[in-house]
């Protein structure tokens, strides 16, 4: 059997043959306010790309207040000149690459989040080129992802406001409803969530959020509240790094332990997986580094037989979550309304992956070039 000679390979068409990047405020669509912050705003970091094929990829990444400026410097004045020349359809490579270069600043917010905003561009890029949709070329495991609602549950809602807010979720077809705790005492926290749970039933999920507001000791206190409730999950209860913490709350709890949105690496992740830190993942494509690490995670997390539900993010998690087999829960948060022309599309309480290639955002760039103030 004779092999045929390997085909000559001329400029790919796929090389990034440039790469600009700003950032633009985007207003927040309700008041949001958890145990230690308000959501300021959405700084929006953009990256657009284009191929020698002809090409583009948009992708993004965020901050809710501050820090954006520091992203964008880091990509204007490193990362852009890195990825110029290499290929889209080489996700790994691109994205190694950039790490490499940033070595000194790696693992950390601001280089994670100038990560993620390249890393969205070349996916973009490379499902347009393609004609895929990114729920199909990351992996295509279901064409929807069952949604819970979080814009009712902010800490500075009344107990009447939850309740409400709560049965509205309900009728629309939503699976759950999170609410934020971290009240200065904890029969504060169990009388709003008492006041919904007694409202909605057993037949909706209730998680609630601490924005890792607590104590240790006062986590496992309250987790022994909330286990009367039937809490889906308790997220964030602990500062991120405080992996001893989260390992011994999940050892006396039988309520998952929800971690991941404040977390900017691969690494990470494993050591709380490795721990049995984690009941649920909720890793984020812009704090992770981009869709790239971000599918890392989601593989990683279903090798522990651990399902993900990613944190904010909505109109690209979806897609997400839509790729990978052990997706959970899609969070809906609306936030790109005002810079976009369609609105992600939900179906019987499911968020539906777009089937247009791309990422499956369709963005206004009148509106986002409006927005720009960088």
């Amino acid at each position: 059997m004779t092999l045929a000679p390997p085909v000559a390979r001329t400029a790919a068409s796929g090389t990034i043959v440039s790469a600009d990047a700003w950032l633009s405020d985007l207003a927040v669509e309700t008041v949001r306010t958890d145990a230690v912050q308000s959501f300021l705003k959405q700084e929006t970091i953009f990256v657009r790309l284009r191929t020698a094929g002809g090409a583009e990829g948009l992708g993004y990444s965020y901050t809710i207040g501050t820090g954006g400026s520091a992203v964008l410097s880091l990509l204007r004045s490193t990362l852009l000149d890195v990825v110029v020349g290499l290929d889209v359809n080489r996700p790994e490579e691109v994205w190694r690459a950039m790490f490499s270069s940033t070595r000194a600043t790696t693992v950390g917010a601001i280089t994670s989040l100038a990560l993620a905003a390249v890393d969205t561009a070349v996916w973009d890029a490379r499902c347009v080129a393609a004609g895929l949709p990114l729920w199909v070329a990351a992996g295509g495991a279901q064409p929807s992802i069952p949604l819970y609602d979080t814009e009712g549950g902010w800490l500075h809602f009344s107990t009447e406001e939850l309740v409400a807010q709560a049965l509205e979720s309900r009728a629309r077809g939503l699976g759950g409803v999170k609410i934020k705790v971290g009240k200065p005492r904890g029969h504060e926290d169990y009388e709003r969530l008492a006041a919904v749970r007694d409202a909605v039933g057993d037949a909706l999920d209730i998680m609630v959020d601490a924005n890792q507001s607590l104590t240790s000791a006062e986590a496992i206190r309250r987790a022994a509240l909330f286990e009367k409730l039937d809490i889906f999950w308790f997220e964030e209860p602990l500062p991120a790094e405080d992996l001893a913490g989260h390992r011994r709350l999940a050892q006396s709890t039988s309520v998952p332990i929800a971690v991941g949105e404040s977390m900017y690496s691969v690494g990470q992740f494993r050591e709380y997986l490795q721990s049995g830190a984690a009941g649920i993942v909720q890793v984020d494509v812009a704090r992770v580094g981009g869709i790239t690490p971000w599918l890392k995670v989601a593989h990683l997390a279903e090798a522990f037989n651990v399902a993900v539900a990613p944190h904010f993010l909505m109109e690209l998690h979806v897609s997400l979550c839509c790729a990978v087999p052990n997706a959970l829960y899609l969070e809906h948060i609306p936030q790109l309304r005002a810079i976009t022309t369609a609105e992600m599309t939900i179906r019987d309480g499911h968020g539906v992956a777009s089937d247009e290639p791309g990422l499956g955002i369709r963005w206004d760039l009148d509106a986002i070039e409006d927005r720009r103030v960088a």
